[in-house]
């Protein structure tokens, strides 16, 4: 590990940290401990990250693949959203046990629920691998063999890695390409539902507070890890034993502070700091296009969730993934729009070209500039064809069953793959009709269609969709009733009946009318789209690698923080408030008072609270987890820079405490996955005392209390 950390160093130690910015890898650097205890952290870099020792590191766990969770005892009690949790929630809801509305919480280990698909993945250890990576590749290699190399050597150093299948491993890049590290990790597989809240309390404020501040949302659910008798991870069964962790994270009723300092620790997404200017015009010239086809299905999901119980339970979490970003983008188109951001790279670019012209040893950076111009220039349109093929084409759901099965044709198998497909094809096509509304689905298809129509032009059309359009005199309506009354896709006898016989049925299926429009805009993109974007794509990537290098070069005296890539990473700021607007300021944190506020605005749908609840606050029964001024507090705003991925993240006092849970950024500061801004950018938690008290005071969930140590 000295030899690991040694050269982190060296890449990095000779700049001079951003305030208040920056998600970074957890082998911490010396001048970011001593800035991090310098705001007040009590703790050192080894107890963040250290590969000899337990640590804070050995909590974390990426949760379902994108996601964050927390374990919070030593019996794998593990913390999470309730949004991140809610894909297992919805599953195990039905009519007559429905979770969403109800609630849950297991009275015992045995009632806790196992969710087969779910995994939960502790980073191990973490390397960097950049030598081994790229010995003898230079600029002037090809960047086809490049390519080939840099995965050759990646896969080799991942399986050697995982030590015949006891670990998880992957080489990623950071900083485009100009460095790579190993990342090691532990998988379990059995990992159980121990208690969600009510939809009215986890996902209080619905779509109208989603991304907003103030905000009141009870934004958490509790699982648990199990682990065979060895604590190793297993598949599931019925002898699995409750994880014991390494380490835990230690719940505080302390609460926080305004300035107080805090820390988050989980997985982050991805971020774009340093795009040019041209790529960030791109981004607000599409982003408008992309909000209006999400803007349309979710006026059309709403309005059947709102008539019909049963498309509520089926579509809830479908709703909910489509209206995430759908307010995310609206939030990012607005503030990069308010910093101007286009200009401000404009006029950073303008010292980057004086810079290069400086030294003629930097005259490999000398058209990089006009490169970019040049690429984005022609990438707009192939972009936005991509958008509209995703976000309208691909939105149906008969669309995305045809394009589920049909991609079992293009995979060139084992037959153990193949049989492993089909298995997987066949969970997913259950799962389709489990949670399907035809009436909805065919409403969306005619309504995003016809969008696509209208704003893609008739060069990039099909033969067959103009076709269609033909046949049905330009009424989108009739060609959505004519495709979903004579397609076989759902009848669910006929596709089961087609997977147990898809060599000598694929015929039919290849005719099927649903397939038949699937295919016509698939095979057009990927003869005259798909290519020209691969082809651009791997022009960019080249170029903006070769920027990076050039952005480490220039800014010796900063830190440039690598963009998040899913990783474990911090970020670390200050509780504290905001004024988003002239004449406005945000306070730090809400209480349940906003709550009860907010619940008398008897027209919004989304502001309705339980009973009980309503009954805790009449009596102010809320026990020991008020603040000290004798409120209730709800959610708390800090200045840690998290993006997706950070859903989940604990939020940690100075002495790496658990006083929250991070579940969304401010709408004013969703722009900060492309340009961060220290006066707007602020992270969400739902906070740790709320939590304890739903648990606790709502639920009656007090074994868990017991379990956290809260009574002792």
């Amino acid at each position: 590990m000295k030899k690991i950390i040694v050269t982190v160093c060296i890449i990095i130690t000779t700049f001079t940290a951003f305030a208040d910015e920056g998600i970074w890898l957890p082998v911490l650097q010396k001048y970011t401990i001593e800035d991090m205890q310098k705001k007040g952290f009590k703790l050192t870099s080894q107890d963040i990250y250290d590969i000899n020792n337990s640590s804070l590191k050995d909590a974390i766990v990426q949760f379902d693949g994108g996601c964050t969770g927390v374990v919070v005892s030593e019996n794998g009690l593990l913390f999470t959203n309730h949004h991140c949790g809610y894909p297992q929630i919805q599953e195990h809801s039905s009519v007559e046990h429905n979770y969403l509305d109800e609630g849950f919480w297991a009275e015992s280990y045995n009632d806790e629920l196992p969710n087969p698909k779910l995994t939960v993945k502790f980073l191990y250890r973490m390397e960097d691998v950049t030598t081994q990576i790229l010995q003898g590749i230079d600029d002037n290699m090809p960047e086809t063999v490049r390519d080939s190399l840099v995965k050759t050597r990646s896969l080799k150093i991942a399986k050697e890695a995982e030590d015949n299948g006891k670990f998880d491993a992957a080489v990623k890049p950071i900083y485009y390409g100009n460095q790579y590290i190993l990342y090691v990790y532990e998988v379990y597989k059995d990992v159980r539902l121990v208690g969600t809240p009510p939809d009215n309390i986890g996902k209080f404020g619905g779509d109208t507070d989603n991304w907003m501040w103030p905000r009141h949302t009870g934004d958490f659910s509790v699982f648990r890890i199990y682990a065979n008798k060895e604590n190793k991870p297993a598949e599931h069964s019925d002898s699995n034993i409750p994880y014991k962790p390494k380490q835990y994270i230690k719940v505080s009723l302390d609460g926080y502070e305004e300035n107080d300092f805090t820390f988050i620790y989980g997985f982050p997404g991805r971020t774009q700091e340093y795009l040019p200017s041209y790529a960030v015009d791109m981004l607000l010239k599409h982003n408008p296009h992309k909000i209006k086809l999400r803007t349309q299905r979710l006026n059309i999901i709403n309005a059947d969730m709102a008539n019909d119980i049963s498309v509520r339970i089926k579509y809830a979490s479908k709703q909910a993934n489509i209206a995430n970003a759908w307010k995310k983008w609206q939030g990012e188109y607005l503030g990069l729009q308010r910093l101007d951001a286009v200009n401000k790279k404009t006029e950073f670019e303008k010292h980057f070209a004086e810079w290069v012209a400086k030294d003629n040893h930097r005259s490999v950076y000398k058209n990089l500039l006009a490169d970019f111009k040049q690429i984005y220039d022609e990438l707009d349109t192939y972009s936005l064809i991509n958008d509209y093929f995703n976000e309208a084409i691909k939105a149906p759901e008969i669309i995305k069953l045809a394009s589920s099965i049909d991609n079992i044709f293009d995979k060139k198998q084992t037959k153990k793959d193949n049989d492993e497909a089909l298995k997987q094809l066949q969970t997913t096509i259950n799962n389709f009709f489990k949670n399907y509304n035809l009436a909805t689905d065919k409403k969306i298809f005619a309504e995003v269609i016809q969008t696509y129509y209208s704003n893609i032009s008739n060069e990039y059309h099909p033969d067959i969709f103009k076709k269609f359009y033909t046949e049905n005199n330009g009424n989108f309506t009739e060609m959505a009733n004519k495709i979903y009354s004579e397609t076989n896709l759902l009848n669910q006898t006929w596709v089961d009946n087609f997977l147990n016989d898809i060599d000598l049925k694929s015929g039919e299926f290849n005719n099927d009318i649903a397939v038949v429009f699937y295919k016509s805009f698939s095979d057009f993109h990927e003869k005259n789209i798909l290519p020209k974007l691969q082809e651009l794509n791997k022009t960019l990537n080249i170029k903006q690698r070769l920027y990076m290098r050039a952005l480490l070069e220039m800014n010796k005296e900063k830190v440039l923080y690598p963009d998040a890539n899913s990783t474990l990473r911090i970020a670390y700021g200050k509780v504290e408030g905001f004024s988003p607007v002239d004449g406005t300021i945000y306070k730090h944190y809400t209480t349940i008072d906003g709550i009860m506020e907010k619940s008398r605005k008897d027209d919004i749908a989304d502001y309705k609270i339980p009973s009980q609840l309503a009954k805790l606050y009449e009596t102010k029964d809320f026990g020991k987890y008020t603040n000290n001024k004798g409120e209730l507090p709800v959610a708390f705003l800090a200045s840690n820079h998290t993006t997706g991925g950070n859903s989940g993240s604990p939020v940690l006092n100075a002495s790496g405490e658990l006083i929250g849970l991070n579940f969304d950024r401010c709408w004013e500061s969703t722009m900060s996955d492309v340009m961060f801004d220290p006066d707007y950018c602020r992270n969400i938690s739902v906070d740790i005392r709320y939590v304890l008290f739903i648990i606790d005071k709502f639920s009656g969930a007090k074994r868990l209390i017991d379990e956290l140590g809260i009574n002792k």
